[in-house]
């Protein structure tokens, strides 16, 4: 470990990568080969130049890219055109990219590129096993995202991969807030892309087609699964076989690794929650290892951030977040104003207020166990959706900051105000039911003892809490925040049915 890292973090900090090692892939990075991407726009900027100078492989999983984004498909062709060597994989989500069909969406923007590139282009979209049949019938197409999506944000170029928790569609380039880790390295980038390649393989495949929506959607012969459609048992079944080794420490590059040949103070693994594919899960172990250690000594009483725009964390997730009994806890939300789905049609119009009767619920747990001074609810806004300079909140993740070290026959001290993270957590994880059993998420933890990376994880918390506000209990009594008697009876509805906010 770095030699100015006191030795009491640098054990902690030990223990947890031990424990992490027994869970998922390991990959020593330097810290130089880390960029923490500040703005969206920035965030597009620099998708746009990896992709335009792309020489082998680029592959794009996300949930749905934005029906007119012209430019970066054009960014993309242009890159097929100057490389005859180059190939392009898409994976998006079915539900999510042929919504609007027979109108432009998804699949109609990315069709015409096999016309043109052949088979150096693919495009393959997800479906869940948990929407078939009768129900997939009756649930509308606004909400039926809810029972699961092919949510996994994975931006591979060459040997780089951004990870995030953005979506490639206008607002995420311009005025929706996220995060962005650019890993310059050619294992990760590998590793993540046999997880791409893994999903597409057991995913529809896009051709284009003369048909008014300008694409087919058909399940290739060449899957080594049979359609989800048609037997989501035998689909999960054979998902598994295809998928679970992945998961594995095993996946850990070997001693060879160009990053090893000098100390590495920087670990990178991902963590994965495959669950309507798998019967097992790498997110969730991880996660909850990590938040268990954090409630024990030494790790008590840390400092955490806690982000998710979509505030909706699962029973378990807060009891365990609540468990640590942080010397400082924050929890970073979105306010409604900045809820992507604030003024939107129909029942999800409901959902800013379903987060914010979530949030309610929250701080009076927080209250009920004697958390209300050490830990903090702040809600993000920076203008409001829909009107001029309005933006959306959309970052997720987790920042730890040990305790300091203990002086002898002592007890650790709290962290200083000013010490930055040595643990983070970033992806496309909202840490919600649907991120546990119903959606693909990808994510990566990084543990560090490098400061020059924990102050750059330092930076990161606070730029993102630099447009938000602490609220109490009284916030949710105001007439403008009280949740109708509909919103709650919309969430029960959803829970019965089978899906999740």
């Amino acid at each position: 470990m770095h030699s100015s890292t006191p030795q009491s973090q640098a054990s902690m900090l030990a223990t947890i990568t031990t424990d992490l090692d027994n869970i998922a892939p390991r990959f020593e990075l330097q810290p130089e080969q880390i960029r923490i991407i500040k703005t969206p726009t920035e965030f597009y900027e620099t998708l746009k130049d990896k992709i335009s100078k792309a020489q082998t492989r680029v592959y794009l999983s996300t949930l749905y890219i934005g029906r007119s984004e012209h430019e970066l498909i054009t960014t993309i062709r242009s890159a097929l055109q100057r490389n005859p060597n180059l190939k392009v994989s898409f994976l998006t989500d079915s539900l999510r990219g042929t919504r609007e069909t027979p109108n432009p969406s998804c699949a109609s923007l990315l069709a015409p590129l096999i016309s043109e590139f052949g088979n150096r282009v693919e495009v393959r979209m997800f479906h869940t096993p948990n929407l078939t049949g009768l129900r997939k019938k009756i649930v509308p197409k606004r909400i039926n995202e809810g029972w699961g999506l092919q949510h996994m944000k994975l931006y591979g170029v060459d040997d780089e991969v951004i990870m995030s928790g953005a979506n490639l569609s206008t607002d995420y380039f311009t005025n929706r807030q996220d995060r962005y880790h650019l890993f310059s390295s050619p294992e990760l980038t590998s590793y993540f892309a046999k997880i791409h390649s893994g999903v597409c393989d057991l995913s529809f495949d896009i051709q284009p087609s003369e048909d008014p929506g300008g694409y087919t959607m058909k399940w290739p012969a060449s899957n080594p699964a049979s359609s989800p459609l048609d037997s989501p048992k035998s689909f999960k079944a054979a998902a598994s076989k295809q998928l679970s080794h992945l998961l594995t420490p095993a996946n850990s590059p070997g001693s060879q690794s160009k990053t090893s040949s000098k100390s590495s103070t920087t670990t990178v693994y991902p963590v994965m929650s495959l669950v309507p594919l798998l019967d097992s899960s790498t997110e969730l172990p991880a996660i909850t290892t990590i938040l268990q250690r954090l409630s024990q000594a030494p790790f008590h009483p840390a400092t955490w951030t806690f982000t998710a725009g979509y505030f909706n964390m699962t029973p378990s997730f807060r009891r365990l977040l609540l468990s640590t009994r942080p010397a400082s806890g924050t929890v970073l939300t979105a306010h409604p104003f900045a809820n992507g789905f604030y003024g939107s049609k129909g029942v999800s119009g409901m959902l800013p207020d379903a987060y914010t009767h979530l949030a309610k619920m929250f701080l009076k747990r927080v209250r009920y166990e004697s958390l209300d001074e050490t830990i903090a609810l702040k809600e993000w806004k920076r203008g409001k959706v829909g009107e001029k300079d309005g933006w959306t909140y959309h970052a997720k993740g987790l920042w730890v900051t040990f305790p300091s070290s203990p002086t002898p026959n002592s007890a650790p001290t709290p962290p200083e105000k000013d010490e930055d993270p040595s643990l983070t957590v970033v992806g496309s994880s909202n840490y919600t039911k649907r991120s546990y059993e119903l959606d693909l998420e990808a994510n990566v933890i990084i543990a560090t003892s490098d400061p020059g990376l924990r102050k750059r994880l330092g930076e990161e918390v606070k730029w993102l809490g630099e447009y938000a506000k602490q609220v109490d209990e009284s916030e949710f009594e105001k007439p403008d925040r009280k949740v109708s008697v509909g919103v709650k009876l919309s969430m029960w509805l959803v829970r019965v049915l089978g899906g999740a906010l």
